[in-house]
């Protein structure tokens, strides 16, 4: 699926909400004794979806890319910070809501390492590169492919009837 907004990407709608929940939880008044702690979470949440928008407003595939790695590792910070928080008594309070920080992180980094991995083996060079030319060059190149993978399976199977 192409998408033609950062808003309209799930993962990106996914770190938003973490973002929102990580800031619900530092309102908690415990954390005002821990300012760095919760400055620290603040940002790096933030951080996941602002990095995915970025990446995507570049316009090349090799941008985007090294965006969705610092997203990543931004996603990353924000479950460290989280286990570091379960280690301090004044937020024992707030025990139960972690874990389920934790795994909204490791969601979206699941996410991010997915689509990056698809675009890894993309041969879209990104939106920049794209002009109507190159548009249509792609489309023909996938066409072409796919027909040629439809000739390929119908004498494979050609070969399996004759072999019987």
């Amino acid at each position: 699926m192409t998408y033609e907004r950062f808003e309209d990407t799930p993962v990106w709608q996914a770190a938003v909400a973490l973002a929102d929940t990580v800031f619900n939880l530092v309102g908690d008044r415990a954390f005002s004794s821990l300012g760095d702690l919760r400055n620290q979470l603040q940002r790096a949440s933030l951080s996941i979806s602002n990095n995915i928008a970025e990446g995507f407003e570049r316009g090349t595939t090799a941008d985007f890319l090294t965006f969705l790695y610092i997203a990543r590792g931004s996603a990353g910070e924000v479950r460290s910070a989280l286990r570091f928080a379960q280690l301090r008594p004044e937020l024992a309070h707030l025990e139960s809501k972690i874990p389920d920080l934790i795994t909204q992180a490791e969601s979206v980094s699941r996410q991010l390492r997915g689509w990056a991995n698809s675009l890894q083996n993309s041969d879209i060079p990104g939106q920049r590169h794209l002009n109507a030319r190159t548009q249509l060059e792609y489309r023909q190149r996938r066409r072409t492919g796919a027909f040629l993978e439809k000739i390929q399976q119908a004498q494979c199977s050609d070969k399996i009837s004759e072999e019987k």
